[in-house]
């Protein structure tokens, strides 16, 4: 059977094109540049490699871009939103933001979600599988190609829980991080987790420097027992205590991911609250206002999470409100992939 190269680090695939292949080692640097640099996803198209290596290299393995099944563009800020079919005919979505300094990509983990989060369209089709390291990576490669970019962000923050497919996910980033493959810095590169609290603890030994992002999304266990069922497993406290840990060996900044619900978890007491559950740790908090959702979740209004991060602020909490990207097309996780399933 063929292998997926991209499922390959580099030393995998110098190790198989030289030990299975008998290959002199630099046709893997070769491999390596035209498909993560000058993106060639065919071998026949590498020019620099000898018709009969070529020959050898279509025999045993392949490069498994996936298939575009839809694309969404919003004519307000060009982000860009994409279904790809997988070789299973499994779909996910993936989806490219761009800021002044940078293009990001939001990527996906797994095919669906277990974690069933009431906010949360990819949680309500329910979870099929995990994703392949080289599936995850796919995702960057299929879409620079096809918007002749160079994405220099990276965010695991799409369809699924990366944590709960962690060594496909610290597999992709290696790959991503390798010089010879995508080159991008660990810095450039943010995990979210909604708090698999031995994961994040796990993450602090990764040498490669990525960024951790937690779903926090409520200030005490009541409301996130509502609204995230994996707070049963891992309660509020744990999670914090994770995220200290993280710090302790990284000394990098956490960022808190705050879902913002009218009613539920957007009063100034809960402002308050969540200061004081954070106080101790070096974060900053992102609030979100929520994306339409199966739970009918309803957003507050400007005014009520003005006050939300005004009251963080004054107690020395460092504070973002997300800049809304996409709100012409259905740029929240699973909106699309639902979309076409009821087709």
């Amino acid at each position: 059977m063929k292998k997926n190269v991209l499922d390959f680090t580099f030393e995998e695939l110098e190790g198989y094109i030289t030990q299975k292949l008998e290959m002199k080692k630099f046709r893997a640097t070769q491999i390596a540049d035209w498909i993560y640099k000058k993106h060639i996803y065919e071998f026949d198209n590498m020019k620099n490699i000898s018709k009969d290596d070529r020959y050898l290299l279509n025999e045993n393995l392949y490069i498994g871009i996936p298939e575009i099944k839809a694309v969404q563009e919003s004519k307000i800020d060009g982000t860009t939103k994409f279904l790809f079919e997988l070789e299973d005919g499994s779909t996910v979505e993936s989806v490219i933001l761009f800021y002044p300094n940078r293009v990001s990509a939001c990527i996906s983990t797994q095919v669906g979600c277990a974690l069933k989060c009431k906010f949360c369209s990819t949680g309500a089709s329910g979870f099929v599988r995990d994703m392949t390291a080289g599936e995850i990576v796919s995702q960057i490669l299929a879409m620079e190609e096809v918007k002749n970019i160079n994405i220099n962000n990276i965010v695991y923050m799409g369809m699924g829980e990366p944590f709960l497919n962690y060594d496909n996910v610290i597999k992709s980033i290696k790959i991503l991080n390798d010089k010879k493959m995508k080159c991008l810095g660990g810095r450039h590169i943010t995990v979210s987790t909604s708090g698999i609290v031995e994961k994040i603890e796990e993450l602090g030994d990764l040498p490669i420097e990525v960024r951790l992002s937690v779903s926090l999304h409520a200030p005490n266990n009541e409301i996130r027992d509502k609204i995230m069922p994996i707070n049963n497993k891992y309660p509020i406290e744990q999670v914090i205590q994770g995220c200290k840990d993280y710090q302790e060996k990284t000394n990098k900044r956490v960022t808190m991911e705050y879902i913002m619900i009218r009613g539920l978890n957007d009063s100034e007491e809960n402002a308050r609250e969540l200061a004081k559950l954070i106080q101790d740790l070096k974060v900053m908090v992102n609030l979100i206002p929520v994306n339409p959702n199966p739970a009918g979740y309803e957003r507050p209004s400007k005014k009520f999470i003005d006050q939300f991060a005004k009251i963080l602020i004054e107690n020395g909490i460092d504070v973002t409100i997300r800049a809304e990207k996409g709100t012409d097309i259905d740029a929240a996780c699973g909106q699309l992939r639902r979309r076409n399933e009821k087709k």
